[in-house]
């Protein structure tokens, strides 16, 4: 007995989103996990996104990041799933398929909460990659080039600390040195062993730096400082020359600055004026824009709201830290910035979308918080705003999206020979209610009028050797019409067919 599964349509909910130029050229593509479709898309000129390529995994994407090896002129793609194993990808552009450079195996297959791949984190110089659990493991393997410049990887490095729940996990950038990876940790095993449940209301996050020593081949903790208990995403601030290096700590109601050595810069996030006192205000996606002269940050709340995060330092010392409100869209799983002007917001609920940026919220009478003008000896002061229109992004493309799915039902209320599916879709004031219908969507690439209704058409090639056909013969009941397939559908007039009289049949004697 054989079992066959067809699937009527992909998923269109995307888990995570990462860019980078992947196909080795100048223009940036963006790669999306729809849960088990890895997915290639590309923004045209225009600003339309085309879908590059499609590939199914037969697995559970958790997780995606991209790395560069020094030197390279291309991205890779490092998959976390529920296979147990760490694969890294190559596109290959002549072939437009995904290449399997490396797939190695360290635990056993499904979601799991100690085996790794949950969590991805990547040397901001493609030097190593960590790959982690939910709770306990952690491996670390470094990534080099052999004598023909191929991608190697090494054995596993374990970096696992039992009774440990992990919350988020990132590269630091720390230029050349050892690479160091930072998480969000907290350790209960002091509350397991409390039926009381004292030791787990006193139980205390903390942020905990991993260095990699490329030279003993030996990962080891580095340094750990207790963090503020609502911590729940890290983001990787520039470093080696391009920035201060550390990390932003995104926490409830706060954005803080830390790394090993510096003093805490702590800013707090602005909030709606109409939001309840005792609702926090959470990060849930983040992105990072970086030129060379000059970096920010996106980060998204909970409630759609992203605010732009910059940095004011002088070498490795940070000054300031400085919130900006920027604009409102629809919450994301995932946001990637572009270097040519775009941002993709990957949303978690209706359809995701494609914007370019009018401007990057510079204006001075926009809303902002301060690490330094906020904070008094009560302690911080909020900052209120006001949510409103788009106004440094502007829409321009969308991706159909059907998640979430409600409530489906199937019937036939147009009576027509296939039944149609009705889906509610959505939530909020973005809910939709959507008809679909088996088969398959069509791209329209030119429309002519024709002077009847045709009896017969057919399509024939130039020569036996073309890959498309060049010309489409249609048939009427007194004429036959001779067509032209190019940027535009023209009528050929010495095509050597009597236009006078019908055609019963067209083919090409070789």
């Amino acid at each position: 007995m054989y079992l066959y599964s067809l699937t009527l349509q992909r998923a269109t909910g995307i888990v995570s989103a990462i860019n980078g130029n992947f196909s080795g050229g100048k223009a940036q593509e963006i790669v999306v996990a729809r849960g088990k479709v890895l997915d290639l898309l590309r923004p045209d000129e225009n600003g339309k996104i085309q879908t590059v390529l499609s590939v199914e995994i037969f697995g559970a994407i958790r997780s995606l990041a991209q790395f560069r090896l020094t030197g390279a002129q291309k991205d890779y793609i490092v998959v976390g799933s529920d296979s147990g194993r760490i694969v890294i990808l190559e596109y290959n552009k002549e072939r437009n398929v995904f290449d399997k450079i490396h797939q190695e195996t360290f635990g056993k297959s499904g979601c799991r909460r100690i085996v790794p791949g949950q969590y991805l984190a990547v040397d901001p110089k493609g030097r190593a990659v960590m790959i982690g659990a939910c709770e306990k493991q952690k491996l670390v393997y470094v990534l080099n080039r052999d004598t023909v410049a191929r991608l190697t990887i090494s054995s596993p490095l374990e970096a696992h600390k039992s009774h440990t729940i992990c919350y988020s996990v990132c590269g630091v950038d720390c230029g050349f040195d050892n690479p160091i990876f930072a998480a969000i940790e907290l350790d209960y095993s002091e509350a397991d062993q409390d039926s009381t449940g004292q030791a787990a209301s006193e139980a205390q996050k903390n942020l905990t730096f991993y260095e990699l020593d490329l030279g003993l081949n030996h990962v080891s903790r580095k340094w750990s400082e207790q963090v503020d208990n609502g911590a729940n995403m890290l983001v990787t601030v520039p470093g080696g020359g391009d920035g201060p290096s550390g990390i932003l700590v995104c926490a409830e109601n706060f954005v803080i600055y830390k790394n090993q050595g510096h003093p805490d810069v702590r800013a707090v996030i602005p909030r709606r004026a109409d939001l309840p006192a005792e609702r926090g205000v959470l990060i849930v996606s983040a992105a990072t824009h970086k030129q060379k002269s000059m970096f920010f940050f996106l980060l998204q709340t909970e409630y759609g709201d992203i605010f732009k995060v910059t940095l004011d330092h002088e070498n490795d010392k940070v000054k300031e830290l400085k919130i900006k409100y920027f604009d409102t869209i629809p919450v994301t799983s995932s946001m990637c910035v572009l270097k040519s002007g775009f941002l993709f917001a990957a949303s978690e609920f209706g359809n995701h979308a494609l914007y370019q940026f009018q401007a990057i919220g510079e204006e001075e009478d926009v809303e902002a918080s301060s690490a330094t003008l906020m904070e008094t000896e009560e302690g911080f002061q909020p900052v209120f705003f006001q949510p409103r229109g788009l106004k440094n992004l502007v829409r321009i493309d969308q991706v159909e999206s059907l998640m979430p799915i409600m409530d489906m039902k199937v019937a036939n209320l147009f009576d027509e020979e296939t039944p149609q599916i009705f889906s509610l879709c959505g939530r909020g004031p973005r809910s939709s209610l959507r008809i679909l219908r088996p088969g398959l969507a069509i791209s329209e690439m030119a429309v002519s009028q024709l002077p009847g209704v045709p009896s017969a058409v057919w399509t024939v090639k130039r020569n036996l050797s073309d890959e498309f056909d060049a010309y489409i013969v249609v048939s009427f009941n007194n004429a036959t019409l001779v067509l032209s397939i190019g940027e535009t559908v023209e009528e050929v007039s010495d095509s050597g067919f009597l236009d006078t009289t019908p055609s019963p049949g067209c083919f090409f004697n070789w």
